[in-house]
């Protein structure tokens, strides 16, 4: 009898049977759609290094045959013949994806599957059905991967995009065919160009020749009217000043309000004059009457000297008091050289002043940025945080232990991310913080918000939660733990720096590790990014695995500067 998988589910080859000459159906269907169904053979790194195992329509076979693609048959849509002794070291995972052709939505297809079948007998089989997936034109269905021993995974991981964005994602090319002119007997498309014709953008340039050419596919669009030449680039020489040359093109019309051209000129060819970074000296005194001697400076004292100015002199000080000496600065107070007074603003108290706790008379205050309180005495209602993150309290405060309950001890033993909180009830105030990490307290008034377990610090217990989980393959321990929470109350979330908050798009995504939270109405989706070309190529985000977020208009996700 068939073992039957779910999304997510991983088995040994050697469980399942003991042969490896395998027989691999797909059925998949939906009307009046048709769909391309691949396999992809990828390297060690799951990069598509080696485009001979690229198995698909144009290329039913890999080199040594280990990859085979039969067609339709079975009652299969394709069918796929995978011996696993001979292929290459090379090749250490196997994908088989299905995209639709043309225009459609995965969301339309019936019930499908893909299945294994070994010596005449289905050994293994995943079903998928349209209600998993919603604007996805292609899914991931299965893979075979290397681990000690071939395994099979049961992907069923939905993928925007055709077949031609599959396989860019996964690293592969795809070659484009340049539209040619309309000719009686035009060569086929995939013919080398003629020597009439200009070369592709992605080919070498033609060689020059005497008769003039047409210019290359990605040479400057040639105008119908040629601009007058350019003056011949000259040697560097001496700076000479800027003059109106009569041989110099006259410029463009310039748009309404831009500066003439002379303007410019003069605007550029000025002199660059750097100001002092110090601020401007005090005004020298006025010079002295006709006929009269100038009153020297104090021997040791500066002159006025161009550029610096006179000291003004010293104001006496209280009686009994010596003037400082010359150089040294005088001393603060209320005359010129007073001694310092000790005031009610200075020492200790004052230093301190600026930390003090900050009373505010309501349920949740920050005290800082990475550093809030909660007070139990407000509405008598007790605490659930994070076990660990309280840093101080005062009063009467208890602390016991709160399990996740049933269903977050099911999904915690899956995942690994069991979040253990502790309950704080009692009169008194509580501070809590987490490894510097920065708080931020959202308040709820009767709406909900999903938040990263591993950003939750602390909620009160009034509030419904819900541990969730989110699956998808490739991410780290298999899962994404989340925490629902609704109804009238505050939750506390710690984020790795100031976080930013996004209004939901069809185009969002956000990496597994820098998601913070997002609206309860916005729907989460696995979107795999895997760099499989050779060298990395622009526009590619580098991350395994992002969430694609998706939504009505107002909603949002909040994302901080981090990850791991």
């Amino acid at each position: 009898m068939a073992r039957e998988f779910q999304r997510g589910h991983k088995a040994r080859i050697s469980d399942l049977t003991a042969g490896t000459d395998l027989y691999v159906g797909v059925q998949i269907a939906a009307p009046g759609l048709t769909f391309d169904i691949s396999c992809f053979g990828l390297d060690a790194d799951e990069r598509l290094s080696d485009d001979r195992y690229f198995i698909f329509f144009n290329q039913p076979k890999s080199p040594e045959e280990s990859l085979q693609q039969l067609g339709p048959q079975a009652g299969d849509t394709e069918s796929f013949r995978v011996t696993l002794d001979r292929i290459p070291q090379h090749i250490q995972k196997l994908s088989f994806t299905a995209a639709i052709d043309g225009a459609g939505q995965m969301s339309q297809i019936g019930p499908g599957y893909i299945r294994i079948v070994a010596g005449g007998q289905e050994v293994a089989r995943y079903s998928f059905t349209g209600s998993e997936f919603s604007t996805e034109r292609a899914v991931m269905l299965g893979d075979f991967y290397m681990k000690d021993v071939w395994r099979f995974a049961a992907v069923g991981q939905g993928f925007d995009g055709g077949l031609e964005a599959l396989l860019r994602n996964f690293g592969g090319e795809v070659a484009e065919e340049a539209e040619a002119a309309p000719q009686a007997d035009a060569a086929p498309g995939f013919a080398p160009p003629t020597a009439s014709e200009a070369p592709p953008a992605f080919g070498p340039p033609a060689a020059p020749e005497p008769a003039p050419a047409p210019p290359p596919g990605f040479g400057v669009p040639s105008q119908q009217a040629a601009p007058a030449p350019a003056p011949a680039p000259q040697p560097p020489t001496q700076p000479e000043p800027v003059a109106q040359q009569p041989d110099v093109p006259q410029p463009a019309p310039q748009p309404p309000g831009a500066p003439h051209l002379d303007q410019q000129a003069q605007m550029h060819a000025a002199p660059t004059i750097a100001a002092p970074l110090a601020p401007p000296a005090a005004a020298p005194p006025p010079p002295a009457p006709y006929g009269a001697q100038p009153q020297p400076a104090p021997y040791g004292a500066p002159g006025a000297h161009p550029g610096q100015s006179v000291p003004p002199p010293a104001q006496p000080g209280p009686y009994g008091q010596q003037p400082p000496a010359y150089g040294q600065p005088a001393a603060q107070g209320s005359g010129a050289y007073a001694v310092p007074q000790q005031g009610p603003g200075a020492g200790l108290e004052a230093s301190l002043q600026k930390y003090r706790e900050a009373a505010t008379g309501q349920r949740w205050t920050p005290q800082s940025e990475k550093l809030i309180r909660a007070d139990l005495g407000i509405d008598g209602q007790p605490v659930l945080a994070r076990q660990g993150s309280m840093v101080l309290y005062q009063g009467k405060v208890d602390f016991s232990y709160k399990g996740a309950g049933f269903r977050g001890r099911i999904v915690g033993n899956a995942t690994g991310q069991e979040m253990q909180l502790m309950r704080c009830s009692g009169q008194g105030q509580v501070f809590f913080a987490e490894n510097s990490a920065h708080v931020h307290p959202i308040e709820l008034q009767g709406d909900a918000i999903c938040v990263n377990a591993e950003s939750v610090l602390a909620f009160d217990e009034s509030l419904q939660h819900e541990v969730r989980r989110i699956e998808g393959h490739g991410i780290p321990g298999g899962a994404l733990f989340t925490m629902q929470f609704q109804g009238t109350g505050t939750v506390v979330v710690k984020t790795a720096g100031t976080p930013v908050v996004l209004p939901v798009t069809p185009t969002t995504f956000a990496d597994a590790n820098a998601i913070v939270a997002w609206s309860a109405g916005s729907q989460v989706i696995i979107s795999s990014q895997v760099r499989l070309r050779r060298n990395a190529y622009p526009g590619h985000s580098g991350e395994t695995v992002n969430l694609q977020f998706r939504g009505a208009p107002g909603n949002f996700i909040v994302v901080q500067p981090y990850e791991v």
